[in-house]
């Protein structure tokens, strides 16, 4: 009798495990294991939103992260609904191609599933500031970073910054900061952070000679070129 009663349990706990969903039986890739595998395979990804661009045509770009690094997910599948859940938090698991674009190592053709074992874990800006001008800097290739000291430069005929739409305003924002005698191009991504946004203000209220301290995602294009989300007074 108790070896058919244990049997009976046996079964109902096959039974539920089958009826989990895809989170029990989903194999994440670590990190270590992303940044190890070549360009244009397919990956698997369990993270949390940092961050995410406008949503159109069915597609949202995502800055997530886990623990031990962050991924920049280009264009992702996504409904209007969903793009309204994918806030700071919450945990996606993420399927699609390794890509790299000038420099920017990526997540691309990508699909999602939300992803409750990945879910809370919003990262602190790590301050790369020592790293500026070194090659260690990409190993930091995606992740929330700060820069401390930044001196703002001329970006042309006195300015502090430039608009790329100069006209319409309706693009992104370029400045220039220097940092022990090296100068480095920054960026305000518009659609990450709009022209309503206390960042893009914060730029177009810059002066040449302005001593700022940054945080944003370290974007790569060509070098390093960071998605700005956070500019203040230096302390």
């Amino acid at each position: 009798m108790k070896k058919a009663l244990a049997l009976v349990l046996a079964a109902v706990m096959v039974l539920a495990m089958a009826g989990c969903g895809g989170n029990s039986k989903v194999k994440s890739m670590t990190h270590a294991e992303y940044a190890a595998a070549a360009v244009d395979t397919e990956v698997t990804v369990a993270m949390t939103v940092q961050a995410t661009q406008s949503w159109w045509e069915d597609k949202i770009t995502v800055y997530g992260a886990d623990k031990d690094g962050a991924y920049f997910v280009y264009e992702m599948k996504c409904s209007e609904a969903d793009a309204k859940k994918l806030t700071p938090g919450t945990g996606i698991l993420v399927k699609g191609t390794k890509g790299e674009w000038s420099g920017e190592v990526e997540i691309m053709d990508a699909t999602f599933e939300f992803y409750k074992a990945a879910d809370g874990y919003q990262a602190k800006a790590l301050d790369v500031t020592d790293l500026l001008g070194k090659d260690e800097l990409v190993n930091h290739q995606n992740e929330l970073v700060a820069f401390k000291g930044m001196t703002v430069e001329d970006y042309g005929d006195g300015n502090a910054f430039a608009y790329k739409n100069p006209d319409e305003k309706t693009d992104d924002l370029y400045f220039k900061v220097s940092k022990d005698g090296q100068t480095y191009e920054f960026c305000v991504e518009f659609y990450l952070c709009g022209k309503d946004t206390e960042v893009y203000q914060a730029v177009e209220n810059l002066k040449v000679g302005d001593v700022i301290d940054l945080e944003g995602f370290l974007y790569w294009y060509e070098g390093p070129n960071p998605h700005i989300t956070s500019v203040t007074a230096a302390k």
